[in-house]
């Protein structure tokens, strides 16, 4: 397939659909007292022994559901989909992410200009899995992608679901100079808005306790890790890598029952977002009617569900662009890319 910009898609689609449609949507913001009364309100109740330990058991997932949303939130705001206005974004965007402590500052050169701007590169784009080169001739990314990898033969995949935004926040903090582009003050920066979450999350500790801090914190990261990166391993996992940045054929957008995309802000819908990243995820079902019916044959999309078991039967290394590898038994299976060419 030839491939395309996201300026070349996003100039037809917007065409195609009003003005509104591109304009933030402030009424986003409501999520965040929404999930804050939620968070607040349940460390409360854990921390007064309300309902003893199972109801502490029982908000676990509710807690860890609404981490996960005030980050979608928070990806949503980073890219000026909900308001406009520098100072505004950095510190909505710091609330947002606080349960992952992951600097905004960070997020913007990492996920905005990295990712974004080099989707599926390999060797430069963070978010992408190595290439077999890269994955013989580096000792540690074999052993990460050979053990942790959400893929095929990983013996402790169901960690990097259950912890593996934060620790790719923590590692991309290291690394924020090479990584994501961060000059040295902004590095400082980003260090500063760590510290400062990191902080929050201590005085919440000593505040309830370590056995209350278990139920309101600890276990609830694990459960917001697992939403988050059901859909960032699916965002691109199955995808080809692409030298020239054409979102059709290096993203893939996911399904899920409409309420809970509805929680999740449909963050599934990520071609779209790729397209157009400055649009609400609110409009993003417009965009993909415009996809479908412009692009049927290049427009990737599935269930969360069949892609992640899709993930899980397929290996994360790339001996070619559109050939994943799995380096121990040596076999191999085509991206979603190749697999449409062929089928």
């Amino acid at each position: 397939m030839d491939a395309a910009s996201p300026i070349d898609y996003a100039r037809e689609i917007r065409a195609a659909l009003p003005v509104d449609v591109f304009a933030p949507v402030r009424s986003r913001l409501a999520w965040l007292p929404l999930h804050a009364t939620i968070v607040v309100g349940a460390t409360v109740a854990v921390a007064s022994g309300v309902g003893g330990w199972w109801l502490a058991a029982l908000l676990v997932p509710v807690i860890g559901l609404s981490f996960a949303g005030l980050s979608m939130l928070g990806h949503e705001l980073l890219h000026g989909a909900v308001i406009r206005g520098a100072r505004a974004i950095q510190v909505l965007g710091w609330i947002c992410f606080a349960p992952f402590v992951l600097s905004p500052r960070l997020w913007i050169g990492w996920h905005n200009k990295v990712h974004h701007g080099h989707t599926m590169q390999g060797g430069v784009d963070p978010d992408a899995y190595p290439t077999l080169e890269a994955y013989r001739g580096n000792t540690v990314l074999r052993v990460v992608t050979r053990v942790f990898s959400f893929g095929r033969n990983s013996p402790l995949r169901v960690v990097s679901l259950v912890l593996g935004f934060t620790v790719q926040s923590l590692h991309m903090l290291v690394a924020a100079q090479t990584s994501a582009g961060l000059s040295a003050a902004r590095h400082r920066l980003a260090i500063a808005q760590t510290l400062l979450g990191v902080a929050l999350w201590t005085a919440v500790a000593f505040a309830v306790g370590p056995l209350a801090f278990l139920f309101v914190y600890v276990l609830p990261l694990l459960v917001a890790n697992s939403i988050v990166m059901a859909y960032i391993f699916t965002n691109h996992g199955l995808s080809s890598l692409t030298e020239h940045n054409d979102p059709l054929l290096n993203s893939l957008s996911v399904t899920t029952p409409r309420w809970y995309g509805f929680l999740t802000l449909d963050f599934g819908l990520h071609v779209e977002h790729h397209v157009i990243p400055s649009i609400s995820g609110r409009h993003a079902w417009r965009v993909r009617e415009v996809l479908q019916a412009r692009w049927p044959d290049r427009y990737q999309s599935m269930p969360l569900g069949r892609a992640l078991r899709q993930l899980l039967r397929t290996a994360r290394v790339y001996r070619t662009p559109t050939t994943l590898h799995d380096p121990w038994s040596g076999r191999e299976w085509p991206t979603l890319e190749r697999a449409a060419i062929e089928s």
